[in-house]
């Protein structure tokens, strides 16, 4: 799903309209921490199934 920058503008002003200029600040920020957590979860999950391939290396 590539987005082009029209499509961005339209969703950015869309946005603004429904929740207001207020809001998105606060919208951005819920968001961007989410990501974060979301980046985090998975780089964990990444590292232990490394760890375990290691492992099992080992062991043959």
């Amino acid at each position: 799903m590539n987005l082009g920058f029209g499509e961005i503008a339209i969703i950015l002003f869309v946005a603004l309209l429904f929740f207001g200029p207020s809001k998105l600040p606060e919208l951005g920020k819920a968001a961007g921490a989410s990501l974060k957590e979301f980046k985090k979860a998975v780089s964990g999950i990444m590292e232990d199934e490394e760890q375990q391939s290691k492992e099992e290396n080992k062991k043959q």
